[in-house]
């Protein structure tokens, strides 16, 4: 679904004027429309097109649809802002300091406007248009969780006595709750559960009382239920089953139970302590090296990218391999247990997960710390040459 010139200038008028309660109530609606366009486009765009839907939806529960207007600056160069700009419709002048300019097309671009820290850039707006603003930590974070859950749901299905297993541990992984811990942490999640028989009739948790834990649903159903003031019979709100997450506000607030859970068949829930789950908030050390280290031949490592595929091919460091995060699992074979590698990405997030991940499998790995906007080398990435991995080592893919 494209924007179209009528959509950016209705919403260019609508803000630049004065309105009414009415006209902002429009406003909003018609943000949303654009917000709803801007989904549309996620699957062309880099990287927001290696994210499974659930994890684009929390994505742009944060993100910022503007509209620009002729003459407008979206930032300036050497400037710092840590977002990716994205142009929906319209046209940007990219100006850079040696005097190259360059203009830019809404929908002709998959990538967002020069993007580097510090800027490399002044863009300017040739035309009215919108734009789409994503915080990068945030979506850096939610690229980090998406990729990684691939990579333990596909190491789940490979584990035959998991196979019932599979669709709970799927909706644990993508449950928001977890989006708070770090992603080098995921695996351990599972491992933090217990499960607790229950059995029709049983209380779970009672409104009013102070908690320390939360729970999943893994097998049955149940009822929540609300007391309020003045009324003698509590108010039922909603019936939850397998994979539904209750209670979590015991872990991050101390703040008493809000309503009542009470098992309406015999079940199994997955109990999550609240001391275990503090502990999933401290990241993992993970072993990280330079790129003068790297410069120097650390070790003659062998560099491998763990960004999507459309990443690496729209640069990458030279003399370096790729293997997305979410595909280490299927794809690992490729490496020597008697090799030393270097995993990479942009901000070091996602390569400080995989190192953690193959680590624990006993291959020799480190993460670059930082990525390589961290080692000032983004301007040094390369797109002419690409590796493959064969017998652990690095071949040329031409």
């Amino acid at each position: 679904m494209a924007y179209s010139q009528a959509d950016a200038s209705l919403l260019s008028q609508q803000i630049s004027s004065s309105y009414s309660e009415s006209d902002s109530q429009g406003i909003d609606e018609l943000a949303g429309a654009l917000v709803k366009q801007a989904f549309a486009t996620a699957d062309t765009l880099v990287p927001l097109k290696a994210l499974k839907k659930n994890y684009l939806q929390q994505l742009f529960s944060g993100a910022e649809i503007q509209a620009i207007f002729s003459g407008d600056v979206l930032f300036q160069s050497k400037g710092y802002d840590n977002q990716h700009i994205y142009l929906q419709h319209g046209e940007v002048e990219l100006q850079y300091d040696s005097g190259y300019r360059e203009i830019v097309t809404g929908g002709e671009m998959q990538l967002p406007l020069a993007h580097q820290q510090p800027r490399p850039c002044r863009a300017v707006a040739k035309s009215d248009g919108v734009v789409m603003r994503i915080d990068s930590a945030e979506l850096d974070r939610i690229l980090s969780w998406s990729q990684i859950a691939e990579y333990l749901l596909a190491e789940i299905s490979m584990e035959r006595d998991l196979d019932e297993d599979v669709e709970w541990m799927q909706t644990i992984l993508n449950s928001n709750l977890f989006f708070k811990v770090p992603p080098v942490n995921a695996e351990q999640i599972f491992s933090r559960l217990t499960p607790m028989v229950v059995e029709t009739g049983d209380v779970i948790i009672r409104q009013g009382e102070l908690g320390d834990c939360c729970y999943f649903i893994k097998e049955g159903d149940a009822v929540v239920t609300l007391h309020e003031d003045n009324v003698k019979l509590a108010r039922k709100v909603a019936d939850i089953g397998p994979g539904r997450c209750f209670g979590e506000d015991a872990l991050v607030f101390e703040a008493p139970r809000n309503a009542t859970i009470t098992m309406v068949t015999d079940g199994v829930l997955m109990r999550l302590e609240k001391n275990d789950f503090m502990l999933l908030l401290k990241e993992s050390q993970i072993e990280e090296i330079t790129m003068a280290e790297i410069d120097a031949g650390y070790e003659a490592s062998i560099l491998i990218d763990v960004r999507s595929d459309d990443e690496y091919s729209l640069g990458h460091l030279a003399y370096s391999g790729n293997i997305p995060l979410g595909l280490l699992s299927i794809k690992k074979r490729l490496l020597g247990q008697e090799k030393r590698y270097v995993f990479y990405c942009d901000t070091g997030r996602r390569s400080r997960a995989a190192a953690y991940l193959m680590g624990k499998q006993g291959y020799n790995v480190v993460a670059l710390k930082g990525g390589f906007h961290g080692a000032g080398v983004s301007d040094q990435l390369v797109t002419d040459s690409s590796y493959i991995l064969r017998d652990g080592i690095l071949v040329s893919g031409q």
